[in-house]
């Protein structure tokens, strides 16, 4: 039922250490603002800085009380106020109008300004021309490394995705190469490196640098990970875009994990409280549960209730000395365990009354249908039905952009349809975001005459000739072309299955779409894994568009141990789901490797959504 992990698997680096660094650099900044002070803690960082350092922490090094950074006045009347910000101009503005009201009031206080994860010239230049840049001091708290859990590491920098991949900009790369920097730093060189994506490349190139600047330290040290393997968002949206159906993907899609933890209601908790619950692999029941297709979850919950069950009624027949024994060692573990275990029904429980009443099943199966190219007009259809009856405008945006990808763009009459339904559905103040999904790519019209087929007999053509290649490359990018067809076929994303896809005991990374669908992301980390380069994978990288953003470096590592040759550090740069996780750890499992994974940030199609939307829900 459960996935064990494969006995002779890798041991995981202790990722802890980036805890410790990162709350020693925190109090060593808050040390240098002696005596008491006031925190005023932007609403981003709340998450993660709880995860660090919590109150009782913070209350040893002086810190008085928290504020946190919004529009309302301020009421602190102690003499030193500290500030924990993003580098935000709007968080520059608030804290130049609090100085500039405290100078009208006669007021002479200290500032402090702590950026993390670094700070920005933009964000220094606004604090000088509000005419306070010599009245606060200001410094870095290069926090940029969170574990969530013993594989799992988040930059908690949600907005990289719409500031790289909308805006076009290229600030927090810089942040990317330092956190690189820093766990090699810590954890050894990485003797094998991949990547694609313009963003990867990028990034890799400026990591390369700073390591470069300080060859000494990390030479010296034995590598503990032995790939680090890089990719883009945009390189595949269509598995971020899809509905997912792993149980903590499905977690995350309903109930929203923040930063590792989820606030479970009245409905999941049968009480009239809600509850903040962590989740990770120290949770029992969650991590045999977490990467199962959710139709396994509640037989093995309910399996696990009745073993829990027969070990309370074994102390039915106990001596005074066996019960004692009992309660002390074991009734603890027990009612923890049971508290856990009602929790997850409950939570199950909540998804499926959910689910139902959003007809999921009809939801898969257009899904899956966009997927394999089939039934295109009676999908339209169903988004078209969608958009009338006003389920959700994040959810009709979603399966919009799905058909959109799949299809290598709309044709104009669908597009211009579905555009104006949408608009008359849900409001003319969502025509920006149609023109943020155009830019990112995810939402395009066919140009006249550029059927799927036409393309891809165009392409084919062209892949004989490289010069031409290159030249079709150039024009394709900048249509920010999909092809995802083609790349489907070419990489066999749609396994064929004889019969029934056994979800109980799966057989390939597609179970975590039921079988309908290997997540593109997980495919392409496979087969350059298998070859160790991208030789031979040539024209999937060039119906990517990415010929000129992807690379490998192999550095001849005699020191690398074989263990460490079996773990796999993959950075994803503008987000992750849980299901591309679970697929990976399923493909760990599979072939003996163990996968850590590094994120801008934990995504879902919500969140993708929501980024590129201009109404703020």
């Amino acid at each position: 039922m459960a996935f064990p992990h494969r006995p002779d698997a890798p041991e995981l680096p202790d990722f802890s250490m980036l805890k410790r660094l990162a709350r020693d650099q925190l109090i060593y900044l808050l040390e240098q603002l002696p005596g008491k002070k006031d925190l005023f803690i932007e609403p981003d960082l709340m998450s993660p800085l709880d995860r660090i350092a919590n109150v009782s922490i913070l209350k040893q090094h002086e810190v008085d009380k928290l504020y946190k950074v919004e529009n309302k006045p301020v009421l602190s009347s102690n003499e030193q106020l500290c500030f924990l910000v993003r580098p935000r101009i709007k968080n520059m503005r608030y804290i130049a109008n609090l100085v500039n009201a405290d100078k009208l009031a006669g007021r002479t206080r200290k500032y402090k300004v702590i950026f993390s994860p670094q700070k920005f010239y933009a964000c220094e230049m606004v604090l000088e021309e509000e005419g306070i840049y010599g009245d606060v001091s200001c410094d870095e708290w290069a926090f940029s490394l969170l574990p969530l859990d013993v594989d799992l590491l988040s930059m908690e920098l949600p907005e990289f995705f719409r500031d790289y991949f909308l805006e076009g900009d290229q600030r927090w790369i810089n942040t990317v190469a330092q956190a690189l920097h820093l766990l090699s730093t810590l954890y050894g060189p990485f003797p094998n490196s991949y990547g694609i994506g313009r963003c990867a490349r990028m990034s890799y190139e400026l990591w390369r640098k700073l390591e470069e600047e300080e060859e000494s330290e990390t030479k010296s040290r034995r590598p503990e990970i032995g790939h680090i393997f890089l990719l883009d968002r945009d390189m595949d949206f269509v598995t971020a875009l899809c509905s997912q159906v792993v149980y903590e993907g499905l977690v995350d899609d309903t109930f929203r994990i923040k930063c590792g933890s989820v606030d479970f209601g009245p409905e999941v908790t049968s009480s009239d409280k809600s509850l903040k619950v962590l989740l990770n692999a120290e949770d029992k029941v969650f991590s045999e549960i977490r990467n199962e297709h959710f139709s396994n979850v509640f037989g093995f919950l309910s399996q696990k209730a009745r073993n829990l069950q027969a070990q309370y009624d074994r102390r039915r027949g106990m001596d005074i000395k066996q019960m004692k024994n009992f309660v002390s060692q074991e009734l603890k573990g027990l009612k923890q365990e049971h508290r856990l275990l009602s929790l997850h029904i409950g939570a199950c429980e909540s998804i499926m009354k959910k689910k139902t009443k959003q007809d999921f099943q009809e939801l898969i199966k257009t899904e899956h249908a966009l997927l394999e190219g089939f039934n295109i007009r009676e999908s339209t259809s169903y988004i078209e039905e969608h958009i009338d009856r006003q389920v959700s405008p994040i959810e009709s945006l979603r399966l919009m952009c799905l058909l959109s990808i799949t299809e290598n763009g709309l044709i104009p009459k669908d597009y211009r349809s579905l555009k104006t339904q949408y608009l008359q559905s849900y409001g003319p103040e969502h025509l920006l975001t149609f023109s943020n999904l155009r830019r990112a790519g995810l939402l395009t019209e066919q140009a006249p005459g550029d059927t799927l087929t036409a393309v891809e007999s165009k392409v084919s053509k062209l892949v004989t000739d490289k010069a031409v290649g290159k030249i079709t490359d150039a024009f394709s990018s900048l249509a920010k072309r999909s092809n995802f067809r083609a790349i489907s076929k070419k990489l066999n994303l749609i396994p064929r299955v004889d019969g029934e896809y056994d979800l109980k005991v799966p057989r390939d990374m597609a179970y975590v779409f039921s079988g309908a669908y290997v997540p593109l992301s997980c495919r392409i980390i496979e087969q350059v894994l298998e070859r160790r380069s991208w030789q031979g994978l040539e024209e999937v990288v060039r119906l990517l568009n990415c010929s000129e953003c992807s690379f490998t470096d192999m550095t001849k590592e005699d020191r690398a141990s074989s263990e460490s040759l079996r773990l796999i550090l993959v950075v994803f740069l503008g987000g992750c789901t849980f299901s591309e996780i679970s697929a990976l750890r399923f493909l760990g499992r599979e072939k003996g490797y163990r996968f850590i994974f590094l994120t801008t940030a934990v995504t879902n199609s919500a969140r993708l959504m929501e980024a590129m939307s201009e109404v703020k829900a």
